[in-house]
């Protein structure tokens, strides 16, 4: 604890610390004067009896807070001129602990793992796996802590700043050793007549995956990788399926993205966690059944890496054909992929799907065998803007809900 004994005024303050403190980093040295540091302490008050006179009371800490009232009732007059009002000054643990979090957005480096490539067929390494770092906040704050305390044996005090290294998930240099060895499977979807925006969005959403690593065992989530979709991150206006309507956000395409990853995962013969099929069929993801739907945070798609090895993934345009690569370690599984079937069409346009992946090992054992049932309503439903048609009674095929949001719009 930090302690001087002073008269002051109720309500004045004061400080008793360094003058400054220096916290070092690696080439970096960030001095931290006076009115900075008298953020990191707070203040208590006290009595205690002068040393010039015998206080009528052992202790006088035993008045509670407003003890100015308490003890000018309880204390007779001669006590109440023999003792003094002093300040203790605290460390802030809570304002040191803040300002290091907000140091450490500017220190702190994410680790960063080795990336690999496929050129014909082939895996190479592309660059090493690099250390992050980070800075230990709660070492560092029982370090300035402790220098607060110490005040008494300088006027100024240097702290090196306590900075952890970070190794990468994966640091070799070799394939081989990761497990990525061979293609495992690939997924394709057709863009052909997409708009230029629409491109240019999917194509920056594949950037996001390209060079990705999975553990063996890990669970994939595509909204997870996905990152921030808009404006700022580079992704332009285009049209997408939300709220009942077909309208124009920021990363619209996206989905061409999430679709494609969800039949290479589908062809590689692993276990898909999470699908969602779009609200109605969309030309670009034909077979219709076979695209999945993603929005941030959900619905999102997952699946799950329970090869030998690593995956890699590997994300490439050719002509209107997205493609992505999935390069790892075969098991020898095999892969049967049935439909998709349309096995009803409902009287509205609407349509039912029905897909089958069925995995089975080296020894004919089924691994795992998974459906995916699609329902599509009528495009009708989600109008293009500038399509909207106008009515003035509810459709057949409308839901009293739907019908309602109609009119309320006007």
């Amino acid at each position: 604890m930090i302690s001087a004994v002073f008269c002051f005024p109720i309500g004045a303050q004061a400080y008793f610390g360094p003058d400054s403190l220096t916290l070092e980093t690696p080439g970096q040295k960030i001095i931290l004067d006076q009115p900075t540091l008298q953020n990191f302490v707070r203040y208590e008050t006290a009595l205690s009896p002068l040393s010039s006179s015998s206080s009528e009371i052992e202790d006088t800490r035993y008045c509670p807070k407003g003890e100015s009232l308490y003890c000018s009732i309880a204390l007779s007059r001669h006590a109440r001129g023999s003792i003094a009002q002093s300040f203790i000054t605290l460390p802030n643990e809570r304002v040191i602990r803040e300002y290091l979090e907000t140091l450490g957005r500017a220190i702190d480096q994410p680790a960063i793992n080795s990336s690999f490539a496929a050129e014909n067929g082939k895996v190479k390494l592309f660059t090493l796996g690099k250390n992050g770092q980070a800075l230990d906040v709660d070492q560092n704050t029982k370090n300035i802590i402790a220098a607060l305390l110490e005040f008494a044996d300088a006027r100024s005090k240097t702290i090196e700043l306590v900075i952890n290294q970070i190794a990468p998930d994966i640091t070799s240099g070799d394939p081989s050793s990761l497990g990525i060895n061979e293609l495992i499977g690939e997924g394709m979807t057709d863009f052909k007549g997409s708009p230029d925006n629409r491109v240019h969005n999917f194509t920056k959403g594949m950037e996001q995956f390209h060079g990705l690593l999975i553990k063996p065992g890990a669970e994939f989530s595509f909204v997870e990788y996905l990152g921030e979709v808009d404006g700022e991150h580079g992704y332009l206006p285009e049209l997408v399926i939300k709220n009942n309507e077909t309208i124009p956000e920021f990363g619209g395409g996206i989905c061409q993205v999430s679709s494609t990853m969800f039949r290479a995962a589908l062809y590689s013969g692993l276990p898909i966690t999470e699908r969602r099929n779009h609200a109605y069929a969309v030309q670009y993801y034909k077979p219709i059944g076979m695209d999945a739907t993603i929005y941030i945070p959900k619905p999102d798609l997952k699946f799950l890496n329970n090869t030998p090895g690593h995956i890699l993934i590997q994300g490439k345009i050719e002509g209107t054909q997205f493609i992505f690569q999935f390069y790892g370690t075969s098991d020898g599984r095999k892969t049967k992929i049935d439909g998709p079937h349309i096995v009803e069409r409902l009287e509205n346009g609407g349509l039912r799907t029905t897909l089958f992946q069925e995995v089975t090992d080296t020894a004919g054992t089924i691994m795992h065998r998974s459906e995916f049932k699609s329902k599509y309503a009528p495009a009708s439903l989600f109008p293009h803007p500038g399509q909207e048609p106008t009515f003035t009674e509810k459709p057949d095929d409308w839901s009293a809900k739907q019908w309602k949001a109609y009119q309320k719009k006007g």
